[in-house]
């Protein structure tokens, strides 16, 4: 397994129980170096979704109390586990990157710093646990990336474009899901 995606490169690997096993030392890695809770680092994206296709890039969700005023500690001990932010502007979100040459180009992790437990950390793992336990939904989401990569040329953007109608509709089922819990309970 070798993780590793350049700038704007959009390329996919068939699934490697290898992804989880890097997983858990990324985890131990951050969870040594800085005060974040175990709980709150996850493993979500593609490489978390048994038998998917993925970018060779492990993304990993990282739950903090206010994503507005970031201890300043987290930002060190990251920097130590081999991250460093990125200028991605995204609301409610900071990404970092482990960054494995000098131009700054190829990338092999990515952190999503999110508020925990938040709308945003809810949507990443309810789309990670539905597609896990949902297979004909999972043979779909595979589907749509491998359409985009053989009828397409575009970089990162194009195909983030291409999947979102999909990972929105993910996203509702969520909302579904709490209004159907909330009429059982009244």
């Amino acid at each position: 397994m070798k993780l590793e995606l350049k700038r704007d490169e959009v390329r996919l690997e068939a699934h490697t129980v290898e992804w989880q096993k890097e997983f858990r030392r990324v985890k131990q890695d951050i969870l040594n170096s800085t005060p974040i809770q175990e709980k709150r680092i996850e493993h979500i994206g593609s490489t978390a979704i048994k038998d998917m296709v993925a970018k060779p890039i492990l993304d990993l969700i990282v739950g903090v109390d206010d994503i507005e005023n970031v201890d300043k500690a987290i930002f060190q001990g990251l920097k130590e586990a081999g991250f460093l932010r990125l200028r991605v502007q995204r609301p409610n979100e900071i990404v970092l990157a482990k960054i494995t040459d000098e131009t700054y180009e190829v990338k092999t992790h990515f952190i999503h710093l999110v508020e925990y437990n938040k709308d945003l950390w809810k949507n990443l793992i309810f789309f990670r646990d539905y597609l896990n336990s949902n297979e004909t939904v999972r043979e779909q989401y595979s589907n749509l990336k491998k359409e985009f990569v053989e009828e397409n040329n575009g970089g990162i953007d194009e195909y983030t474009d291409y999947k979102e109608q999909f990972v929105k509709d993910i996203y509702g089922k969520r909302i579904l899901v709490l209004i159907s819990l909330a009429g059982c309970f009244t």
